[in-house]
């Protein structure tokens, strides 16, 4: 291959490339610094520009937990024993709902537009976005001339930064200004700051809003600039930089200094310094990971992404694709969530609507759960710390709902979801969802993997109150069943709905297994915790008893996990949550090996949800890869991935619910990752849902839980060497597809002494910071 076809398909491998503007905003290029994001769309005629700030909602803080809640608990948990659901829903509906029943939204920040005052005939139109180094590029001729934009969100300077060049002197003529809302009426007003600098005003709306302040800087190289009205001027300028910040008071009490302050450090500073040190930041962060799936196809690498994505839709493989599309979730991850950020909500950061989809906020019953699947095995565990952020927000407002619905004192608790206040209480009339008590029982588990990966101390003494405080709640929620269970109730499995005897429907009830199943993970990680960290021996046996009498999973009369306690029918058999193998994926106490009647059930479970219609929205997709990939069954996980591509994916790579929703991206790269690594049995395992398709392959840079750092290579569906990072001393245990006659190296090239049992597992002692090469033997070749 001659250095031109190397560097391209190296180039293809990290953009999205296209030859046309988008129509609209599902075509637009997403940039990110978590604080603020942009969709670009790339125009000739005009550039627009669709802005989020990740502190912009609608409204202030309440206490929306029902008065009247606590007063009817014991009836409707009576009517729910007793078997009357229909009078236990219409009196939950009533006294359990929030008051006002909705949560605050997330709303837009507003739009850029930038009119161009050259000829509208153009040509050699290109437009890309670099996801290795966050910048994205229009290129185009028009008059002859060409012209070029970049654009990028610098987390280290905190905007977003916009160069316009041209290669003909005094050629850049255009006219910019800030809108927000249909019809331009969503802020109060926008005020010349200086001679080159405009300012928004405005509130997020509702009692108690945020303040926002936009400011947009031109910095022009010949030609002149110019305010006049709204509008900022450009003439016949050689080259333009635009800086935008914005801030609200979420953060700051005086926003709009904080943001004139960031515009002046951004314009004083020069491009390529900007240019260079953002590119640096977001390189420090994509370049952890290198993934290459199959053989190359040079035909597919030079085409446009939208025209790759549609010759999937077709039926075609593009391996290239696949691996663009993980780091593409990735990249989303750093764009979207960034210490010091708020986490990715249900669209990341980026949304244009006053009024967006289910509020565009944090749904944790699995959305944004989901948001930090690739995470940590992601190689992006500092991308993780917003979440833990929010949670932490959420322990003194779940203390209140915990007190005020439940009677509780101790402990804290959350429903479905959560926003920028994180609010505790139920959100919405919507009975399939509203009444589940477990989002923050499963958030915290969030706390503990971030632990399992990097094995940091001081992290786990920080979260171990959290973890400890989520397990609490549940020692008073639970109630105990005649035959000596105990039980969430009133609960749902969320969103899903049985059929009773007489074909009526139900939803809540008591002790769906997704609830036992998160309680399960929970309390071990509680009682680990605490064996490390030497505390709390009494509620660590509290814990252990309290485990044991948890219901154990069920097989019902298909040989399907049942769902609920008795085994119902579902009213909706291919439906899009799959809450009851959550101790398949998200969870960690299931594999084929260790728990194989029940993952069999699990097997049973998604090919009915499949044959049903299921995946037909893109995260329950993504959720359906991992679940095959815990399987260990590489094709089904394939055909999820191409389903993935081929029905819930939007030209511009974004997930597709429909509508745009971005957990599908999160979950489809976790979902990839699984495919080539494991480490939730306490072993690393290799490949384990290798399908065919990617025979042969490399990554570099995956995590794994117990502080290792795994690279693979493969061919002929075989390994062929392991590269593992250890961070700590101590046993690695490593099992692999085939035999287990490999040759274990340090990297200093001596051989280490190492086990095997002879069935695909090898095992040897690791010192820190040291790599160690598992290479296949000639005997293993041989053979």
């Amino acid at each position: 291959m001659n250095s031109s076809n190397t560097e391209r398909r190296r180039s293809a491998a990290y953009k999205l490339t296209f030859t046309a503007p988008a129509a609209e905003w599902n075509e637009a290029l997403p940039i990110g610094n978590g604080r603020l994001g942009a969709m670009i769309y790339g125009g000739t005629a005009e550039e627009k520009l669709a802005l989020n700030e990740d502190s912009l909602w609608y409204g202030g803080p309440r206490d929306r937990n029902n008065p009247d809640a606590l007063a009817h608990l014991e009836t409707i948990r009576r009517l729910l024993l007793e078997g009357d659901a229909e009078e236990a829903q219409r009196l939950s509906l009533l006294a359990l709902s929030g008051v006002p029943e909705t949560q605050r939204h997330y709303v837009p920040l507003g739009d850029l537009s930038l009119t161009f005052l050259h000829s509208r005939e153009t040509s050699d139109y290109e437009r890309e976005l670099d996801i290795m180094t966050g910048i994205a590029a229009v290129r185009y001729r028009a008059d002859g001339i060409l012209f070029k934009r970049e654009l990028f969100a610098s987390f280290p300077d905190e905007a977003i930064v916009i160069r316009l060049t041209a290669d003909r002197p005094g050629a850049i003529s255009f006219l910019t200004r800030l809108t927000r809302g249909p019809g331009n009426r969503y802020y109060d007003e926008i005020v010349k700051a200086d001679a080159g600098t405009i300012v928004m005003r405005g509130n997020g709306g509702g009692a108690g809003g945020v303040d926002f302040r936009t400011v947009l800087r031109a910095t022009a190289v010949g030609g002149s600039s110019s305010i006049i009205g709204e509008h900022l001027l450009i003439d016949r300028a050689d080259s333009v930089t635009l800086v935008l910040t914005a801030a609200t008071s979420f953060r700051f009490a005086d926003p709009e200094a904080q943001a004139l302050s960031a515009a002046d450090q951004v314009s004083q500073t020069a491009y390529d310094t900007l240019r260079e040190r953002h590119a640096d930041d977001v390189r420090s962060l994509m370049g952890r990971v290198s993934i290459r799936l199959g053989s190359a196809d040079e035909n597919a690498d030079t085409l446009p992404t939208n025209e790759r994505l549609a010759r999937v839709s077709e039926g075609a493989e593009d391996t290239g694709l696949t691996a663009l599309y993980y780091q593409f979730g990735r990249y989303l991850l750093v764009a979207s969530s960034r210490p010091g950020s708020l986490p990715a909500n249900l669209q990341g950061i980026w949304n244009d609507r006053i009024l967006p989809p289910w509020d565009s906020k944090y749904t944790i019953n699995i959305n944004t759960q989901m948001n930090y699947w690739a995470s940590e095995n992601g190689n992006l565990a500092e991308c993780h710390e917003p979440l833990f952020d929010l949670l932490e927000r959420m322990r003194e407002p779940g203390r209140c709902t915990a007190r005020t619905m439940y009677g509780i004192e101790e402990g804290f608790v959350a429903h479905h979801n959560t926003d920028l206040w994180a609010d505790t209480a139920p959100q919405d009339l919507y009975m399939p969802a509203t009444y589940w008590p477990m989002g923050a029982a499963w958030l915290s588990l969030h706390l503990w993997e971030h632990y399992a990966y990097g094995l940091d101390r001081a992290f786990l003494e920080r979260a171990y109150p959290t973890l400890r405080e989520a397990a609490v709640f549940f020692e008073h929620f639970l109630t105990d069943l005649p035959d000596g269970r105990v039980v969430t109730v009133p609960s749902v499995s969320p969103e899903n709905t049985y059929l009773l005897p007489d074909g009526r429907p139900g939803i809540l009830c008591a002790g769906p297994a997704m609830d036992s199943q998160i309680l399960r993970e929970l309390f071990t990680a509680c009682i680990k915790a605490a064996d490390i960290l030497g505390v709390d021996d009494d509620f660590a046996m509290r814990l252990k008893t309290l485990r044991a009498r948890l219901p154990q999973p069920e097989i019902g009369k298909h040989g399907q996990l049942m769902e609920w306690l008795e085994d119902y029918e579902e009213a909706e058999p291919g439906h899009r949550h799959i809450s009851h193998l959550f101790a398949l994926h998200p969870g960690t106490g299931w594999s084929p090996e260790a728990t194989p009647v029940w993952t069999q059930a699990a097997r049973v479970t998604l090919e009915r949800r499949l044959a049903n219609g299921g995946g037909h929205t893109g995260w329950s997709r993504a959720w359906i890869i991992n679940l095959w990939a815990r399987l260990e069954d590489g094709e089904k996980a394939h055909d999820n991935v191409q389903a993935l591509l081929a029905h819930s994916t939007l030209p511009n790579l974004l997930d597709n619910h429909p509508p745009f929703q971005i957990d599908g991206n999160f979950g489809g790269a976790a979902g990839i990752s699984e495919m080539l690594l494991q480490s939730h049995t306490g072993e690393l395992s290799l490949l384990p849902a290798l399908p065919i398709a990617w025979s042969e392959g490399d990554v570099e840079g995956l995590r794994a839980r117990g502080g290792w750092t795994v690279g693979i290579t493969w061919s002929g569906g075989a390994l062929r060497e392991a590269r593992i990072r250890a961070l700590r001393d101590g046993a690695c245990v490593v099992r692999m597809r085939g035999d287990a006659f490999v040759e274990v190296v340090a990297e200093d090239g001596s051989a280490v002494e190492a086990s095997s049992d002879g069935a695909g597992r090898i095992w040897w002692q690791t010192c820190a910071g040291t790599t160690y090469a598992l290479r296949r033997s000639e005997r293993s070749q041989q053979a």
